[in-house]
């Protein structure tokens, strides 16, 4: 199972149109991924026959949210779902680091209410003891896990991933996520047993128009005037390694 973190209509119609299994729609992917707008996932539901997974996350900075926030990812959500997501990934934290229950609960009931996947994504990685963490979540019927295994990316933390699925793997969905690419992800499935993984396939491209003069407003001082996107010959070549 290939998924690709996507942050656009035009990302997930890429994704879909070199053979990804399914996609995780965000905005602003430079914050991690944001909740994305309404437009691009009913685009990208009318025109791409592929499940969509949209990210519930109302800013960048951390999983701890004030029940302002909470408010609206619950409406973020349920507007989602009635727009045919067909799962929700999200994330919450007591700023202990510790998993908060009670918030996680109810946007599991929310998603399965409408027959779909909860996902709890890479919060996951900021949790003090993810063996409980992971318990709770079963506990709760949460459908997938998305972890690196705490580490920086998912090659670092394969000796974390493989314990996880050796020990959880019949209960919950582990997906495999950061620094995956057609070089390790063979190797990495192999050696952690994990089925499923995510990574963004990202490519850089160029507009002109993100500064002039005085005035930049590139996002990565490493990249200026681009944006990312996914790469459709890397989608591809990942499709292309794992069905080897």
């Amino acid at each position: 199972m290939l998924e690709i973190c996507c942050g656009s209509f035009e990302d997930v119609k890429i994704a879909w149109e070199n053979g990804a299994n399914r996609v995780e729609l965000n905005s602003a992917l430079y914050l991690g991924g944001l909740t994305p707008s309404l437009a691009h996932l009913i685009c990208a539901k009318e025109q791409c026959d592929i499940p969509i997974v949209t990210m519930v996350r109302p800013r960048g900075g951390g999983f701890c949210y004030s029940e302002e926030e909470y408010q609206t990812m619950l409406l973020d959500a349920r507007i989602l779902l009635e727009h045919g997501a067909d799962g929700i990934a999200f994330g919450f934290l007591h700023a202990d680091h510790t998993l908060d229950v009670a918030r996680t609960e109810e946007m599991i009931a929310l998603v399965h209410e409408k027959g779909k996947e909860a996902v709890f994504h890479r919060a996951f990685d900021c949790v003090t003891q993810q063996e409980h963490v992971t318990e709770t979540l079963i506990s709760l019927g949460a459908d997938r896990i998305l972890t690196s295994g705490g580490a920086p990316d998912a090659w670092t933390g394969r000796q974390q991933l493989q314990w996880l699925q050796s020990q959880y793997g019949k209960e919950i969905t582990f997906l495999a996520g950061s620094g995956i690419n057609a070089e390790n992800v063979k190797d990495l499935m192999e050696y952690t047993k994990v089925e499923q993984v995510h990574t963004s396939c990202r490519k850089w491209n160029v507009d002109g128009t993100t500064s002039h003069q005085n005035v930049d407003f590139s996002y990565d001082a490493d990249k200026k005037d681009a944006y990312e996107m996914v790469d459709p010959q890397k989608v591809e070549k990942m499709v292309k390694v794992l069905t080897l």
